[in-house]
């Protein structure tokens, strides 16, 4: 959804009393989108940057709503980290009026383009996500900084090519098409049950497809994610004999998970765990 309109005046008033809230003296503000850009700018920035998730604890990026206090923040922050394509309609209109530095984490990359629009997934591609992360760090001054996270995300990256080297398949059933970075990478194939859009309904034949596709290919795992209903990935599994299991978008992170100490890596490492099972590597 889109952001309410409020008058410029009523935004420059609101910044004035909240831009930079939190921030220590001589820390740079970092607005960011969602939780893998936020991650990837605390990380890379370290004690010189506060940064704000506009995105709050445990929702679900594709539909958050800024209030006015937000749209102030956004717009007075040194930095600005969105994804444009529509991912997050609401930050990326509020972001047009932003006075700092912008950085569009799909700019310049070779972005998957699908029946519903451009495929925005792709920081759970660990290589296409240290190519942003250098971009932040450049954005920040703090490129020695960024190669140190690069280099975390190319290891991560080396994991995931040895742990999905030798499998017995290589399709995996998803509930919503974010893997398509992912599995391009890694030469698997992703049948989403949705498309590019979590909330989106497939229609009953395309459920029923999908159900003798799971029976036919001998699927045992049918994945779902965190932050939206499982119900349709339960009801494929459960038409076609196999089990629902967490794979994990990485959009957002609840409190709960964050306190445990749970991030961007250890995630990551997660999804391949249950990629590895479902594919029966070896």
């Amino acid at each position: 959804m889109r952001i309410v309109p409020v008058s410029l005046a009523a935004i420059a008033l609101l910044a004035a009393g909240c831009s930079g809230a939190g921030a220590t003296k001589g820390q740079r503000t970092v607005a960011a989108a969602f939780y893998p850009l936020a991650f990837a700018a605390a990380a890379i920035g370290g004690t010189r940057v506060h940064v704000e998730n506009l995105t709050p604890p445990g929702a679900e990026p594709h539909d958050v709503e800024l209030s006015p206090r937000a749209v102030g923040r956004l717009q007075q922050a040194d930095v600005v980290l969105y994804l444009s394509h529509d991912f997050q309609p609401a930050v990326e209109d509020a972001a047009r009026e932003a006075q700092g530095t912008r950085l569009d984490a799909l700019a310049g990359l070779r972005l998957r383009e699908g029946s519903e629009g451009t495929d925005p997934h792709v920081w759970l591609d660990p290589v296409f996500f240290a190519q942003i992360a250098r971009r932040i760090g450049a954005a920040l001054g703090r490129p020695a900084r960024a190669a140190t996270f690069d280099a975390r995300l190319r290891r991560l990256d080396r994991e995931y090519r040895a742990g999905l080297r030798d499998c017995t398949r290589r399709e995996f059933v998803t509930s919503h098409a974010a893997f398509g970075y992912l599995a391009a990478r890694y030469g698997l194939r992703q049948i989403p049950i949705t498309g590019i859009d979590p909330e989106a309904e497939p229609s009953p034949r395309r459920l029923r497809d999908l159900v003798e596709l799971v029976r036919r290919e001998g699927v045992r795992t049918v994945f779902f994610e965190r932050l939206v209903s499982p119900r349709l990935a339960e009801t494929v599994a459960r038409e076609a004999g196999a089990k629902a299991e967490v794979l994990d978008p990485i959009e957002g992170l609840t409190s709960s998970e964050e306190h445990r100490g749970n991030d961007y890596f250890t995630l990551m490492r997660r999804n391949l765990s249950q990629l590895r099972a479902a594919l029966g590597c070896r």
